[in-house]
Formats: C-alpha cells, structure tokens, sequence
C-alpha cells in the first residue's frame, strides 16, 4: 500500500503599501473578514508572479518594488487547511477596486484597522507596522538595529523551540491566542 502525504499548501499574501495606508480586503468567501491580498500558488507558478497575479486580481492594482517580509506556517493560520503564506510588501499603482474574491478593497492606516481580520492577518499586519515604523526609528537616528530580518529570523527560532519542546503544532496557536 503506497503511503499518501499530506503536505501544507502554499499560498501567498501582498502588504500593498500606497501612500494613503496599506491595501485590505473584504473577502467574499470563506473565512470572512478582512484580510490581505492573497491566494494560493498555482502549478508551475513563482511565489512572486503569484503575489503579483493575486494583488491585481484582487485589487486592480499593479504592483512594484516587491520584496518577501516573512513567512507564517503555523498549522492553524487558515481554518480551512494547513497553509505556509510567503507575505510580500510592495507598492500600489493604479486604481483600487475590489474584484475575484474580494467583496471590497480600502485603504488603512495603522491607526484605522478593521476590527474582523481573516486568518492570522491582524497580527501580520500589526507587525509589518511595528517593523516599518522601527525601521523609520533606526533611519532617523542612524542607528543599525536588527530591522526588518532579524526579529523574523527569532520569531522563527522560537516557534522551531516551542514546537521542539511540546511536540505538538496545534498548541502553537493557542499559546499565542493566549498571550494576546
């Protein structure tokens, strides 16, 4: 009897930054709420042509300057499946309109977030904000700090120990929602 895998899916999600805030949607399906653009990788497909397919599927928008910010596997980050989200930043040209999956499509500052967020993506986008702006610290004064690579790269450590030490996935999720 062949053995089956079940893998993660990928996906991934774009922080489209325009110079009013950053892109959100309403989504029309399943898991409701707001979210960022994004969607699942297809077949033969780079996760930067599909950052750059969802985000003007998505938004109408084209994007440029597109750079990975960080990648979120927690097991429980989409209730529907066990998904591995690459999450990029770019910038935003064209005309925002809401199409595909999306019901509507804002703009947002950090200041004006919506309170019903999709998967994990309050919390992605709470952390772009928290980079962007110690990154704006460390180029006012000068300063080196660790900016936008180093606390994902220790965030990914502590999830690799945490999930070393209790040997279960699914307790990843509640821990953080717990300290929340």
């Amino acid at each position: 009897m062949e053995k089956k895998y079940r893998n993660p899916v990928p996906t991934v999600d774009i922080i489209i930054e325009m110079p009013e805030g950053i892109v959100l949607i309403k989504r029309k399906n399943y898991p409701y709420g707001w979210a960022l653009p994004g969607g699942f990788v297809d077949y033969g497909e780079s996760l930067e042509d599909a950052a750059v397919r969802e985000a003007k599927e998505e938004t109408g928008l084209d994007v440029i300057e597109l750079e990975q910010f960080h990648t979120y596997s927690a097991p429980n980050r989409d209730p529907r499946q066990h998904t591995i989200s690459t999450v990029f930043t770019a910038k935003g040209q064209g005309v925002l309109r809401a199409s595909d999956d999306a019901k509507d499509a804002k703009l947002f500052t950090e200041d004006s977030l919506p309170e019903n967020f999709a998967f994990d993506h309050r919390e992605i986008v709470k952390e772009y904000f928290k980079k962007k702006n110690q990154k704006s610290s460390q180029v006012e004064t000068g300063g080196l700090g660790l900016g936008i690579g180093g606390s994902a790269c220790s965030e990914q450590s502590e999830e690799r120990r945490f999930l070393k030490q209790n040997r279960n996935p699914s307790q990843l999720g509640r821990s953080r929602k717990s300290s929340e």
